[in-house]
């Protein structure tokens, strides 16, 4: 009866998981997934606008509950454990996802005269309605502020905080009025846990206001007064509510309130942690060092590395943000990803539909794409469906397919997409690479990596790494579950932790030798194609075509 757990909850695009570990080995008691109630498998569109995509607040509080208190009771059917062992509580969500608030720190989507208001929910991280406003903000930065974008690549993106405020701003004054400030629901949730909702008692977190709001310590944390006054006056307003300091997830943000402790069956009072974006938990848990690569992989990617703060670490541009302990204390913390890798395959399979349901599923498409072998298919992809979020930072740019013929089948299709999003993996990883970050590892984790032996070794043979896998199917909530044991006390630090509680699968992809070798002349041509229609290059493509003819008919003779 000396077990300890903590809790740890992944707030995803379309539910929050919660699990239990047991902090000294690593052992996921019990897990729950609760999925949101609200919109299109969680996500609220609009048909109109295809950029938009919001979530409503009352999801994140629903599964709260629900996804504890199912966790909870499967854990209780492991020996020996009880709620009263858990010990702490860690949180990560996805984010961008800013909250439109009151001076109480409660949601305007839950006000009767908001009721309806698209607005007043929460702007989630794959909404690009504000494109022009990101556009914008890197033109004025680059004039009077270059340090701000560069420590975020070069560009500053639709899907980050302030681009979204400032398209608030103009499409919805009456919200932004309405609003005392805006919180990312990182943040929000530990606070609602402890029961800290008011502005000026949230902690905000580093990871969420060092990637996406351009706050860095060197210049005072969040951009100064004078900038924002430059893009709208209204943005100065809110930089007003936003505190001046931020915190990592090693340190508390405060301890569960007794209204949440009796709602979920908790000791009250347990630390509950600042919270921190999905993917940069997700590092955490997959047991990320300095030279080691991890990669998210689902709906879209998430690629984190690490890099002592004693370390001369140069500007990357197309990067996510270069931020001091976003992932790791004592670490620079370097983000980046590509909005939509699982999310191009459900669109294959959902809205074409080849075949229909049956023929056309996931599962039949895989084993018949399985079967063929690289640069059969005779088809070269760019993986822009949902715009490119690293290198090129363009949220206008769009997918592609070449090398189509009268002959062109599903799985062909199927596998073209599939390489498409490694070949965009390729290039992130390069661009570590290309300024000094260098990657010695691959560990992957999300929903993806455990399902799809296809996936995993395409991306080996493009990488030419060989790609592990995280042990835990919940990663990301694992990594959650050690913040919680950190900032309890149970683990000295997050090297302790990682070494109790994470692990990787026996199971592991390497590349093979005629795979390696295909995939670089695709490669090529996927650079080609990439850098004239995204980086502006202007070279001759008359001959992507018939290169790719030349490997398909090398490919089927041998």
């Amino acid at each position: 009866m000396d077990r300890r757990c903590t809790v740890g909850l992944d707030y995803g695009t379309n539910s929050v998981r919660a699990v239990v570990v047991d902090i000294r080995s690593g052992e996921e008691l019990g897990t729950h997934v609760w999925n949101y109630r609200h919109g299109e498998d969680g996500v609220v569109l609009d048909p109109n606008d295809p950029l938009l995509a919001r979530q409503h607040p009352q999801d994140y509080i629903d599964g709260l509950e629900g996804s504890i208190t199912g966790a909870l009771q499967e854990a209780r059917a492991a020996a020996d454990f009880e709620p009263s062992q858990v010990v702490g509580i860690g949180v990560d969500t996805t984010g961008s996802t800013p909250l439109p608030v009151d001076s109480n720190g409660e949601p305007l989507a839950f006000k009767e005269q908001f009721e309806g208001e698209v607005n007043a929910l929460a702007w989630l991280w794959k909404d690009h309605t504000a494109h022009e406003e990101a556009e914008t903000i890197t033109r004025t930065a680059s004039d009077i502020r270059p340090e701000y974008v560069a420590k975020y690549g070069g560009t500053y993106s639709s899907e980050w905080f302030w681009s979204k405020l400032w398209h608030c701003l103009k499409v919805a004054p009456d919200v932004f009025k309405a609003a005392h400030t805006w919180i990312e629901i990182a943040d929000w949730i530990p606070a609602v846990l402890s029961s800290t909702t008011a502005p000026d008692r949230v902690k905000r977190g580093i990871c969420a206001a060092g990637h996406k709001a351009i706050f860095n310590p060197p210049w005072g944390g969040y951009p100064d007064v004078e900038f924002l006054s430059k893009l709208d006056g209204g943005l100065a307003q809110v930089r007003r509510t936003l505190p001046d300091e931020a915190h990592t997830v090693a340190e508390p943000a405060g301890t569960l309130s007794e209204q949440w402790a009796e709602q979920l069956g908790l000791p009250e009072n347990i630390p509950v942690a600042v919270g921190a974006f999905d993917a940069h938990l997700g590092a955490i848990g997959s047991g990320i060092q300095p030279g080691t690569l991890v990669k998210t992989i689902g709906t879209s990617t998430c690629d984190m590395m690490v890099a002592p703060l004693d370390r001369d670490l140069p500007d990357i541009p197309g990067l996510c943000g270069i931020v001091p302990e976003s992932i790791l204390p004592g670490h620079y913390g370097l983000e980046a990803g590509q909005s939509a890798v699982g999310d191009i395959y459900n669109w294959f399979v959902n809205n074409i539909q080849p075949g229909g349901k049956e023929a056309g599923s996931h599962e039949e498409l895989t084993q018949k794409a399985r079967a063929l072998q690289p640069g059969e298919s005779g088809l070269l992809g760019l993986d822009w469906h949902n715009g490119n979020r690293t290198v090129l930072v363009d949220q206008r740019l769009t997918g592609a397919l070449v090398g189509m013929t009268l002959h062109t089948r599903p799985e062909e299709i199927y596998r073209a997409l599939i390489e498409s999003t490694a070949y965009g993996a390729r290039v992130i990883m390069e661009r570590f690479e290309e300024y000094g970050v260098d990657v010695d590892r691959v560990v992957t984790c999300g929903g993806i990596p455990p399902k799809n032996p296809l996936v995993m070794q395409i991306l080996a043979d493009v990488l030419g790494h060989r790609i592990e896998i995280s042990s835990s199917e919940q990663t990301c909530a694992l990594g959650s579950a050690m913040a919680g044991a950190v900032v309890a006390g149970e683990h000295e630090d997050f090297a302790a932790a990682q070494e109790a509680m994470t692990g990787t699968r026996e199971l592991s992809y390497s590349p093979t030798e005629d795979g390696r070798e295909t995939y670089n002349r695709l490669y090529n041509l996927y650079r080609q194609l990439h850098d004239n229609f995204g980086a502006g290059e202007q070279s001759d493509l008359s001959g992507v075509m018939k290169e790719l003819l030349n490997i398909q008919e090398e490919v089927k003779e041998s």
